[in-house]
């Protein structure tokens, strides 16, 4: 569902009008049809729906209609007003996709973007999707976020942190840890048998041999000797300025980046409108667009939805691989 005042729906409702252009694989969505369908007139986009009880019907009924399991919200919605009443529903949707995916009656999940402030508000005790997920898979290993696109992979070891405190809080055991789950997900979910992966240094030029910060020396190279120990071809520490164009990207298959930032900026200059959300180390594939809720554009039918094409295909073939 996302959040249901911003674009989620109306992309879902394009994605289905255009799945069989696209040769998209079959998805349900769980969501409330009331809103769909007038959201779909409001947008003028065709896509008629159909109400499920279970995920296997969607496999009879994708041809001709959206599959949904109807998921009634609590508060009318008004595109780019958010409403805390209807994020009880929002976060019981994602349990609900989470649930078909720990049981095999669902391939993946794909989440639309929420709105962390609304969920907060209603007493979400979360700071996003993936700590959500990672308490609904009951793992006790953080799992690791990837931003992904035909043209790199990118992985922030500190995340939706400041800059001072990413800085401040980065150690050689969280690089280890997030590049060991990184080298996995390739093998298990890209095919790829063995994983090639380039890890940024923190400060200008690596460091420049200490002469611009020691943190590239005192604590990313011995995690880079570390994974290499254990078998995972881990190189670097590279100047991030440097490591991002098209000749170097061909040698690696991900990156391991130090913060929020140094991976996000090229991935989304490459790939601002098909990048996707993939979170690794669950038991479970999930993907989401790599763009926020836009609540400015909600309801317009502007919103492109060509990030959603890629998480659904992303999906697919990752579980295809797994």
């Amino acid at each position: 569902m996302g959040e249901p005042a911003g674009i989620g729906g109306e992309l879902t409702l394009k994605v289905f009008a255009r799945r069989k252009e696209l040769g998209l694989p079959p998805f349900f969505t769980i969501d409330d049809p009331n809103r769909l369908e007038k959201l779909a007139e409001q947008i003028g986009v065709s896509a008629p729906l159909t109400a499920i009880d279970h995920p296997k019907e969607a496999l009879k009924r994708f041809s001709d209609a959206l599959p949904i399991i109807p998921f009634p919200l609590a508060a009318p919605v008004e595109p780019g007003v958010p409403n805390s009443r209807n994020a009880p529903a929002v976060l019981k949707s994602i349990e609900l996709a989470v649930k078909f995916a720990k049981t095999g009656q669902a391939a993946a999940v794909v989440t639309n973007p929420i709105h962390k402030q609304v969920l907060n508000e209603a007493g979400f005790p979360y700071p996003g999707h993936t700590e959500y997920l990672a308490a609904l898979a009951e793992i006790e290993t953080p799992p690791v976020m990837m931003l992904a696109c035909d043209e790199l992979r990118v992985v922030p070891v500190t995340i939706h942190v400041s800059l001072a405190e990413a800085i401040k809080t980065l150690t050689s055991e969280d690089i280890i840890e997030r590049a060991i789950i990184t080298a996995e997900a390739l093998r298990q979910d890209f095919g790829i048998p063995h994983p090639r992966l380039a890890v940024a240094g923190l400060n200008p030029h690596a460091g420049e041999g200490g002469q611009m910060g020691r943190e590239d020396q005192e604590i990313v190279a011995p995690a880079i000797d570390a994974l290499k120990e254990k078998g995972i071809d881990a190189f670097g520490p590279l100047p991030a300025d440097t490591m991002f164009h098209a000749e170097a990207r061909a040698t690696y298959d991900a990156a391991i980046c130090m913060y929020h930032d140094q991976g996000l900026i090229p991935i989304k200059t490459l790939a601002f409108d098909k990048g996707v959300n993939v979170t690794l180390g669950l038991p479970f594939i999930r993907t989401s667009p790599d763009h926020g809720t836009a609540f400015n554009l909600a309801g317009t039918g502007a919103a492109k939805e060509s990030s959603l094409v890629a998480a659904i295909r992303m999906a697919a073939e990752m579980a295809a691989s797994r």
